[in-house]
C-alpha cells in the first residue's frame, strides 16, 4: 500500500506545529437528523497543517469547554478541518454548544491534529467497522485506502437510514461496493451480521473500530474470539464513563518534584485532589480520551481506568491522572 508523502514538522511555522490555530466556520450544514458538519478554515487565511487519514483535533469552545473531534474529510484538502458533530442527548455542553451556537462566522480555538488512529501500512487487508458518528474517522481511512488501490472493506452500523451520516458520499465514491451498511432498529448492541465477517479474516488484516464504548467494546471482544490478535486491533476513543468502582479507596500521591503529600479520597480524581492542594495539571476531556493530563508514576502500582494509553506506556510509567487510581496506599508520580 503506498502511503502520502510525510511532511517537514520542522518546517511549519511554531504556532503551527503545537500551539491553538484560530479558526472560523466556514460552512456548516445538517448530515443527518442529529449530525452537524462543519468546516475550520483558518481565520487568517492561510493553509492548516498537514493531517493523516484517522487524526483528529482537540476544539476549545467559548464556553470553556475542551472537546475532541475526527477530522472527516481528504487530508490533502489542506484549506480546511471538516468534522461531524453528533447531538448528545446527555451533553455536557460540547455537541449541544456546536449544534446552537456554532454559526457561520463564529471564531474558534482548535490544537493542531493529533492521530493515535493510523493505517497500518504493513496490512494486507484492512477491516473498517464503525458504529453511528463513529464513521467520521473511517471514511476519510476508507479514501485514503481507495486511493493507494489497498484491500479494505467497510462496515456501518447505524439506527436509521435517517440518523446515519455520509451514506451520499459513499454511495456516490468509486468504492462504493466495498461498503456494507447495517440498519439496526434498537440501540446499538451486538451486531450478529458481523460475526461472518470477523471469522474469515485473511492472514495479515488489520481490524479498525470506532463509535459508542459499548459497541466498541463488543466488535473487539468478538474479534479476539475469532482469533485477531490484540496487534491487528485499532480503535478510537471520544468518550468513556467515569466510574466509581466498589472497591475504590483513598490513598494519597507524592509529588516526586516538592515531596509533598496530597490525598486523593475515594470519589475524586488525582487531578481533582491536585487541584484543591494548589497544583494545576493540565486537564481536557477529564476521562482518560485525550492523553493531555497525562503523568508519570515513579513507584507504587496504578490502576488503570483510561482507554488512551498502551500497554507498553503503562509498563513504562504511563499515567492519567483524570481517571486512574492507586492499588495500593500510595503512589509517587512525577510532578
Amino acid at each position: 500500500m503506498s502511503s502520502r508523502p510525510a511532511f517537514d514538522a520542522a518546517a511549519l511555522p511554531a504556532a503551527a506545529r503545537g500551539a491553538e490555530i484560530r479558526v472560523r466556520v466556514a460552512r456548516r450544514r445538517q448530515e443527518s437528523a442529529d449530525v452537524v458538519l462543519l468546516d475550520l478554515a483558518a481565520d487568517d487565511g492561510s493553509t492548516l497543517p498537514a493531517f493523516a487519514a484517522g487524526a483528529h483535533v482537540e476544539l476549545h469552545l467559548p464556553n470553556g469547554l475542551t472537546r475532541q473531534y475526527a477530522l472527516c474529510n481528504a487530508p490533502e484538502d489542506s484549506g480546511r478541518y471538516c468534522i461531524a458533530v453528533l447531538r448528545d442527548p446527555a451533553s455536557r455542553g460540547g455537541s449541544a454548544w456546536l449544534h446552537d451556537e456554532a454559526a457561520v462566522g463564529q471564531t474558534l480555538r482548535v490544537g493542531p491534529p493529533r492521530s493515535r488512529f493510523a493505517l497500518v501500512p504493513a496490512a494486507t487487508h484492512h477491516v473498517l467497522v464503525a458504529g453511528g458518528i463513529g464513521i467520521a474517522p473511517l471514511i476519510c481511512m476508507a479514501e485514503r485506502l481507495a486511493v493507494a488501490d489497498a484491500s479494505f472493506e467497510l462496515h456501518y452500523c447505524a439506527r436509521s437510514a435517517t440518523r446515519a451520516a455520509f451514506l451520499e458520499r459513499m454511495a456516490c465514491a468509486s468504492w462504493a461496493p466495498r461498503v456494507r451498511l447495517h440498519l439496526l432498529d434498537a440501540p446499538l448492541a451486538a451486531p450478529a451480521v458481523l460475526d461472518p465477517v470477523l471469522d474469515a479474516h485473511p492472514p495479515g488484516s488489520a481490524l479498525y473500530v470506532c463509535g459508542p464504548q459499548g459497541f466498541m467494546n463488543w466488535v473487539l471482544g468478538a474479534a479476539r474470539a475469532a482469533g485477531w490478535h490484540d496487534r491487528q486491533l485499532h480503535c478510537q476513543h471520544f468518550g468513556a464513563a467515569v466510574t466509581v468502582a466498589p472497591h475504590d479507596a483513598d490513598f494519597e500521591v507524592l509529588l516526586a518534584g516538592t515531596g509533598r503529600v496530597v490525598p486523593v479520597a475515594r470519589g475524586h480524581s488525582v487531578v481533582q485532589a491536585l487541584a484543591a492542594a494548589g497544583v494545576v495539571v493540565p486537564l481536557s476531556c477529564g476521562q482518560g480520551v485525550c492523553g493531555t493530563c497525562q503523568t508519570r508514576v515513579l513507584a507504587g502500582t496504578p490502576e488503570h481506568k483510561d482507554v488512551f494509553l498502551t500497554s507498553a506506556e503503562r509498563e513504562h510509567g504511563g499515567f492519567m491522572p483524570c481517571v486512574s487510581r492507586a492499588r495500593g496506599a500510595r503512589l509517587i508520580l512525577d510532578l
